[in-house]
């Protein structure tokens, strides 16, 4: 009976740390899945501190996979009630095996923070019928759709065909843009039994740009945030020589220098971009400096 007692309460303690508490990690926010490869993710920081993202990843289960997704690694920090909106950043046509990949449209690349590289394949090239994944150290924090299943086209808002469009349901996760309901205030851990869009995101037009970048949620209030704090995300990180490495942030930035290991100064850019055609293998301190005067640092390795 003991042997028993103990088992329970250690099952039930796993089930505890399993459980998000609302309002203190990261969620999907906002989905975007527009013309074209019009594609993005929206991610909303509801707690009361800036998060490092390092440990961040978005991913995109394709087709019904259970494994091998394809990841985007983040990089940067997101501040208090602010919201990072990541999108596809194809901007010329694309020959993907048998047909031309179309670039996106500027409307929608100048209303995205941050855009994937827009090489083919990354998780922004999802197609309405994919699983995304918010994941930390490996571990899911956010589920969009269902892992493992492909609903047809879409999931739909068609209750006798378990949300897929088996029975020619409306299209929820094609061709619209959804925005997580205020009242939601954490991200869904388990993988659902039916993924029902309706339950958590309001709907709306097809190639609805205006709203990325900003998310309203009932854990914060606007004068509960800190609009001093800087948001920013550095991509790729880690690069390999020769590649650009892109930082967007929600102030204007003024310069960027990279420090390395021995605090040396190496390269100055008057511009968002660092191009590592000429640094070494490494680890590199950099310093984000903004025209209002502020500064932060972030480590870059290049590989």
């Amino acid at each position: 009976m003991k042997k028993i007692l103990l088992l329970i309460i250690a099952s039930f303690a796993i089930n505890l740390n399993a459980q998000i508490v609302s309002c203190t990690e990261l969620f999907i926010s906002e989905y975007i899945e527009g013309p074209a490869n019009n594609n993005a993710i929206e991610i909303y920081n509801p707690t009361n501190a800036t998060i490092d993202l390092t440990e961040y990843t978005i991913n995109r289960y394709g087709n019904g996979a259970t494994s091998g997704p394809d990841v985007w690694p983040l990089s940067g920090s997101i501040a208090a009630g602010e919201a990072i909106a990541v999108g596809n950043g194809q901007l010329d046509s694309l020959w993907v095996s048998t047909y031309w990949s179309v670039p996106v449209d500027p409307v929608f690349y100048n209303a995205c923070g941050i855009h994937g590289s827009g090489l083919y394949p990354t998780p922004f090239y999802f197609n309405g019928d994919d699983a995304m994944t918010l994941e930390k150290s490996g571990n899911i924090i956010d589920i969009f759709g269902k892992v493992g299943e492909d609903p047809g086209n879409a999931w739909t808002d068609d209750a006798s065909a378990g949300y897929t469009d088996a029975n020619g349901g409306t299209w929820w996760t094609k061709r619209q843009t959804l925005v997580r309901k205020a009242s939601v205030t954490k991200g869904v851990i388990t993988n659902p039994i039916l993924f029902n869009p309706t339950l958590e995101y309001d709907s709306l037009p097809d190639a609805t740009y205006s709203g990325m970048g900003s998310h309203n949620c009932d854990c914060h209030t606007t004068n509960s945030i800190d609009e001093n704090v800087i948001s920013y995300v550095m991509y790729p990180n880690p690069a390999n020589i020769g590649s650009t490495v892109t930082i967007n942030a929600n102030a204007k930035i003024e310069s960027i220098v990279v420090v390395n290991i021995l605090g040396e100064k190496v390269l100055t850019q008057i511009s968002n971009k660092i191009i590592t055609t000429n640094l070494a293998r490494g680890t590199y301190i950099i310093n984000i400096r903004f025209t209002d005067g502020r500064i932060v640092d972030n480590k870059l390795i290049i590989e």
